[in-house]
């Protein structure tokens, strides 16, 4: 039995600390191991984008990251978007613009485009669509998360103004 390695790491905005074997995906840990089942896994291979999550800041394909190298990190899960049981705008806005139908995909999605406007507060249609390039929707279409992220940007200038 291959031996588990302790991992210490900050998982949206709380220390937590867990035991994993050195081959397990970071998805695999968050899952299976910490019961956090909101990062979804879709290809396995990094191409969909379901299990997208913030790392140190910048998103990844939590199935092409090993749980090991989130020692010491600071990792956001779509978990960590809403403030305990208000949704965040971006959520209100897919709900609302019916920019999902199966699910899958749409952790992925919350997460990079929450990436996105906390670095660029108003994005063009062109920067939110190659930002999200590494995301697929098989379900939707791109159209309704389009609009929900413009809507999400649109309302935080107009509060800011």
């Amino acid at each position: 039995m291959p031996s588990k390695t302790r991992v210490v790491t900050t998982i949206n905005g709380e220390e937590t600390e867990f035991l994993c074997e050195p081959r397990q995906s970071l998805l695999e840990c968050l899952r299976d191991v910490l019961g956090l089942t909101g990062t979804k896994e879709g290809c396995n291979d990094g191409n969909c984008g379901a299990c997208t999550v913030m790392l140190d800041g910048r998103i990844v394909t939590s199935c092409l990251v090993l749980g090991v190298e989130a020692q010491g990190s600071q990792i956001i899960t779509v978990e960590g978007i809403a403030a305990g049981q208000e949704l965040d705008p971006l959520q209100q806005a897919f709900l609302e613009g019916a920019a999902l139908q199966c699910g899958i995909c749409t952790p992925g999605f919350l997460v990079a485009a929450k990436a996105l406007l906390d670095r660029e507060p108003n994005p063009s249609e062109e920067r939110i669509r190659f930002w999200l390039a590494n995301n697929l929707c098989r379900c939707t279409g791109y159209d309704k998360i389009i609009r929900s992220i413009q809507k999400v940007a649109a309302d935080r200038q107009e509060a800011n103004t």
